[in-house]
């Protein structure tokens, strides 16, 4: 008769399922520590996006596909990843917007998506800011916008013209860039109006919260340069930002000096911008912006992103309004051109800074905090040129 209470070389069987049973753990935990998984919400409706397409991307490899499902019954999907040591992008699209966050394997996700309309309630601007310096025959601009999106119930704002601009009618755009709510960015590209010179329109989804964009170009410069603002929103501020060593002059009373406690840059800011056009400026002289990199605060130090953390590209709530920079601190590590990520890396560090400016309502008084440093990092790749 056979012990049952003895197996094979004498080990007792209680043993030998302990065994199995530690075995079988031991493999759930290395495959949920090499899976992704996560789950969808709708805000617009308050209910789970089933259906929705969901595709994973590897970052290290230029976005390179790996894995595609979609939404279950409950908004939930499972990736099984490749590369566990890898960072990831996982894309949630729902009518035809992406909402992307990056990932690692192991985590578990939850990832808001919108309805998409073509025209969205509640859309406004938050703050420009024009950063401009010459350069021999050139006068380099670049022109941050901050958008918002406070539409309710909350939508994303999709289709052809989301977003449109009025550069000067010579502006030679070198680069366009754009970030996300979710902070990711990528360089975009601008289409010119038919018969409006200097006007440009974008198709970049204003999903709700803050959209930045930036659009960097040159003008031809002789030592002066007119400017005539227009706005397709109202704009709480306007800053226009130059070197020490520059002239600032406008026939508008709307422009203010602001103390930024900071010699490298002078600034004048105009509040309470309607949507049309507003005041002109000219600058004259010669002098170049300092770089964003040069910036050597304590604060930029201490907030600098280690190698696996993503870039973030807006400062504490506290202190907003603010428009970080994505011009200058921030590069593109792929040259894809439709699928460009910010991704922080140790390789280059660049101290990015926010302009905090505001103006309380019914008030005249601005918070003159110009030194709020935000750290970003890039790695160029594949000879992607910084945009600066």
């Amino acid at each position: 008769m056979i012990n049952l209470r003895r197996f094979g070389n004498g080990l007792p069987i209680q043993k030998i399922l302990w065994v199995l049973v530690l075995f079988a753990c031991h493999s759930a935990v290395t495959l949920a520590a090499s899976n992704i998984t996560g789950k969808v919400h709708n805000q617009s409706r308050g209910q789970l996006a089933a259906g929705d397409d969901v595709v994973l991307l590897r970052l290290d490899a230029g976005m390179q596909k790996e894995a595609r499902t979609k939404t279950d019954e409950q908004g939930e999907f499972a990736f099984t990843v490749q590369h566990p040591e890898k960072p990831y992008l996982v894309r949630v699209v729902h009518q035809g917007v992406s909402y992307d966050q990056q990932a690692s394997a192991g985590d578990t996700l939850t990832i808001a998506v919108f309805d998409a309309a073509r025209h969205v309630p509640g859309i406004t601007g938050s703050i420009e800011i024009l950063r401009a310096g010459s350069n021999g025959k050139l006068l380099h601009v670049s022109d941050l916008y901050e958008i918002r999106n406070e539409s309710s119930p909350p939508l994303t704002q999709a289709g052809e013209r989301t977003f449109e601009v009025y550069l000067p009618a010579d502006a030679e755009i070198d680069s366009v860039l754009a970030a996300s709510p979710g902070k990711i960015g990528e360089i975009i590209s601008a289409t010119p109006v038919d018969g409006e010179p200097g006007h440009y329109a974008v198709s970049f989804p204003l999903q709700p919260g803050a959209t930045k964009f930036a659009f960097n170009y040159d003008l031809p410069y002789s030592g002066h340069a007119a400017f005539r603002t227009r706005h397709a929103y109202p704009f709480q501020q306007f800053a226009v930002m130059i070197p020490p060593s520059m002239k600032f002059s406008s026939g508008s009373s709307s422009f203010e000096i602001l103390a930024t406690g900071n010699d490298r840059y002078q600034v004048r800011a105009a509040n309470e911008l309607r949507a049309g056009e507003g005041p002109g400026f000219e600058v004259s002289g010669a002098g170049a912006v300092p770089p964003l990199g040069e910036q050597k605060t304590s604060q930029a130090r201490v907030q600098r992103p280690t190698a696996a953390n993503p870039i973030v590209l807006a400062p504490n709530r506290a202190t907003l309004p603010a428009l970080a920079k994505i011009d200058g601190g921030l590069k593109p590590i792929s040259s894809d051109p439709q699928s460009l990520v910010l991704y922080g890396v140790t390789s280059v560090l660049l101290a990015a800074w926010a302009v905090l400016l505001w103006r309380a309502r019914r008030a005249r008084k601005f918070v003159r905090n110009f030194s709020s440093a935000q750290a970003a990092a890039a790695n160029v790749r594949q000879g992607n040129r910084p945009v600066a």
